[in-house]
């Protein structure tokens, strides 16, 4: 390779993916990855603790692990020098120029990204905050000097009595372009955004989750949604779990990095579902953000020491209005950015969100359980008026982190498994050739090894199945499907998230007087729960064994409730009385709380088709 750049760099090819960066002396190849843009999957964020970052270098010589120097390529004479095996890319730093293959897992296209144009869709409740203002004012003369802010005010009437710096900064060049005409957007009786005239007043909704960054534009005028669009959240680059990335962000420099991520994907979704529409991020004059505690305080810039040990206080619990510009976001300037009300703990907003878009069925005569399942889980437990809400680390294994060949719900992901004529038979999405497992695959395959009685009640794989692998000692420790392993310390990770949402579940249950049988409806929110088998979720114990009837998944519905926010001050009013009403718990200070995780951990009284 011919290529010129600073002698203490060097450049790294990526084939497959078409792009080409730099990694300095000091930096792994995934930490110059994820310094520039570049994805591969990494769930443990380059601590060297997962293996999912796999890549192959082809060319070029490298430092890998603790200090083996590697050489690939061909010598002088042509004859190929064949150490080219899958390393992780978190161990290897490159001593020269390289070509470099990246895993399957990194190039698989997302096909879940909940795309959507909502021309059909509902209309949103409409009790706006914001209103529009057409207005023309008189150009000034020798007669009439009055300041251009002082004749836009006197325009508006009763409607307005006073203007934003930040709508003012815009005002005279609008003036003057458009014939003293502008739109004039006002909030609570001041113009807070000057606008060219017949521009769209739009809106973004965004849920800021661990894993996606879910966006819905609307038309703030009518209610009306006009795109939805999902991205993977940019800060997986640093864990797929909240515990890596409060790390990094407490340890060092990370924790700008972290929120330039956010505000980079946020930024990405307003001019992708902009542009859908024929329309820019510029008219967009207002957005609600939603997530958890601690992608909002990353995202808000917030401190997060506090977070990372007991008794986990939030920096911030109450709603907020921060100007667009101090993110910064490309919204029209005076844009203001609604962050919505946490519960407390981890306990954050977007789980707020959830319990606005299910109101209509746990506000109702009975016992409800809202749980929004995700790398951070959040439950709660609605009774006689009663709302209990707690969170669970349940980490990355149930969207297809942290095991072996985990990765999101991209084309080639197994996302069901079943037996059949007692071997594994797997499907994939797109149906094509599985390069690997997400998290409805993950559930699926943990159900289906029970049921052919490849995993006893323990978790234990056994042998003596053709599709087990046995280490070098003739231990069990993997099986094979389709070419996709699944192994043993797989199986151990979903034990481990399984028993600690089960363990909420019944901790809020027991602190209500309630049995698990007296549960009239069981909510699962969330993309997982969108797609993952009620029968398999049950089956293995992350699901209570009620009725199916009572078990209902809605999706997104933080996505959902975050959008009737950006429409509706009535909703904004109702979120801050409902993050005010739920009472949080924290589940770690139970007495036996470790007692009863262990009890989960195992698949005792489960039904199986195998080995007990």
């Amino acid at each position: 390779m011919n290529l010129h750049h600073p002698p203490h760099e060097h450049r790294l090819s990526f084939p497959a993916l078409d792009r080409e960066i730099t990694a300095r002396a000091d930096e792994t190849v995934f930490q110059a990855a994820r310094r520039q843009g570049l994805r591969i999957v990494g769930a443990c964020g380059g601590r060297g603790t997962c293996g999912a970052c796999t890549v192959r270098v082809t060319e070029g010589s490298f430092l890998h692990g603790e200090g083996e120097d590697w050489v690939v390529g061909r010598d002088v004479e042509g004859t190929a020098r064949t150490r080219r095996k899958w390393v992780r890319a978190c161990k290897v730093t490159p001593r020269s120029d390289c070509v470099i293959e990246v895993a399957p897992r990194s190039l698989a296209p997302v096909v879940r990204a909940d795309v959507h144009r909502g021309e059909s869709a509902a209309p949103l409740p409409l009790v706006p905050t914001l209103r529009r203002l057409r207005l023309t004012v008189p150009p000034p003369s020798l007669a009439d000097g009055r300041a251009d802010a002082e004749r836009l005010v006197d325009a508006a009437g009763a409607a307005a009595r006073a203007i934003d710096l930040a709508a003012l900064r815009p005002l005279p060049d609008l003036l003057r372009r458009h014939d003293w005409s502008v739109d004039a957007v006002v909030r609570d009786a001041r113009i807070v955004a000057v606008r060219p005239p017949g521009r769209p007043l739009l809106g973004l909704a965004v849920d800021l989750g661990t894993t996606n960054v879910v966006g819905h534009l609307v038309d703030l005028e009518t209610g009306r949604q006009l795109a939805r669009l999902g991205l993977e959240n940019p800060q997986v680059a640093w864990g797929a779990d909240l515990v890596a990335r409060l790390n990094h962000a407490i340890a060092g420099p990370a924790a700008a990095e972290l929120r330039d991520a956010a505000v980079t994907a946020i930024a990405a979704l307003a001019h992708d579902l902009a542009f859908a529409v024929d329309a820019e991020a510029g008219d967009i004059v207002e957005a609600v953000v939603c997530g958890n505690t601690a992608m909002q305080h990353l995202a808000l810039g917030l401190p997060v020491r506090q977070l990372g040990r007991s008794p986990f206080v939030a920096a911030l619990r109450e709603a907020i209005d921060v100007p667009a510009a101090d993110f910064p976001l490309p919204f029209a300037a005076g844009a203001i950015v609604h962050v919505a009300p946490n519960i407390g703990g981890f306990v954050g907003s977007d789980h707020v969100t959830a319990l606005i878009a299910t109101r209509h069925l746990w506000d109702a005569p009975g016992t409800t359980i809202v749980m929004d399942i995700g790398t951070n889980t959040e439950i709660s437990l609605v009774h006689d008026g009663r709302i209990l809400s707690a969170s669970c680390p349940s980490g990355p294994a149930l969207e297809g982190g942290h095991i072996a060949a985990g990765m999101r719900a991209a084309e080639g992901a197994i996302e069901r498994v079943s037996v059949v004529d007692g071997r594994l038979a797997v499907a994939a999405i797109g149906g094509r050739a599985p390069v690997g497992i997400c998290g409805s695959g993950v559930i699926d395959m943990l159900a289906s090894l029970r049921r052919a009685g490849i995993v006893d009640a323990r978790g234990r794989l056994h042998g003596g199945h053709p599709d087990t692998a046995l280490d070098e000692a003739g231990k069990p420790e993997a099986v094979a499907a389709d070419g996709v392993i699944f192994t043993q310390a797989d199986v151990r990770a979903v034990q481990l998230a399984k028993a600690a949402i089960m363990t909420g579940v019944e901790l809020l249950l027991r602190d209500a007087g309630i049995e698990i049988d007296a549960v009239d409806r069981f909510v699962v929110a969330g993309a997982f729960g969108a797609h993952v088998d009620v029968s398999s979720a049950v089956e293995i114990g992350l699901f209570p064994d009620i009725p199916r009837d009572r078990i209902r998944a809605v999706g997104n519905a933080a996505g959902v409730g975050v959008a009737r926010m950006l429409t509706s001050r009535e909703e904004r009013c109702f979120a801050a009385d409902l993050a005010r009403r739920c009472r949080y718990v924290e589940l770690s200070s139970a007495p036996d709380f470790q007692k009863r995780f262990m009890h989960n951990i195992g698949f005792a009284g489960r039904s199986h088709g195998g080995k007990t």
